[in-house]
């Protein structure tokens, strides 16, 4: 939404999984959030703390709202809820629609349907959030790789 707290935690997670399996030259990634609430800001402290403890570092990442380019540039847009993904879709050319997932699509064993938003947790709801995205990101790396290597 905001482009503070989840958006930027699966940026910085998936970046890591790309740099992992040698990738990260050849896969795009950025994030955005569907409203401009918090333009040029860093990811909440709180998302870069619980982030850090795992290895993945933040603190560069600045937020941006969705472009309209955006579109047309990236092959996915990954939603992390139902409301985000009406935004999206809403914005999106009828032609593009087929790029909108959500990104809890790719979860592997998660029954989860979306990533929730963890700002007005605690502690306990940004750990459940990088759980998540973890998992979520090991499912995406395995698309993505799927279609590096031309296998759909």
């Amino acid at each position: 939404m905001g482009n503070i707290c989840r958006s930027p935690t699966a940026e910085g997670v998936f970046k890591a999984k790309l740099q992992k399996n040698k990738l990260l030259d050849t896969i795009h990634v950025d994030s955005a959030g569907t409203h401009n609430y918090h333009p040029n800001s860093p990811p909440d402290s709180r998302s870069q703390m619980h982030a850090l403890k795992r290895g993945y570092d933040l603190s560069h990442l600045r937020a941006r709202a969705v472009n309209e380019i955006d579109f047309e540039n990236f092959d996915l847009l990954l939603t992390m809820d139902w409301g985000n993904r009406a935004v999206l879709e809403q914005r999106c050319p009828p032609h593009l629609q087929h790029k909108i997932r959500g990104f809890a699509e790719f979860l592997k064993t998660s029954k989860a349907t979306v990533i929730p938003d963890p700002y007005y947790g605690d502690e306990k709801n940004f750990e459940h959030v990088l759980d998540l995205v973890e998992e979520a990101s090991e499912g995406l790396m395995t698309f993505v790789i799927k279609k590096v290597h031309g296998h759909d």
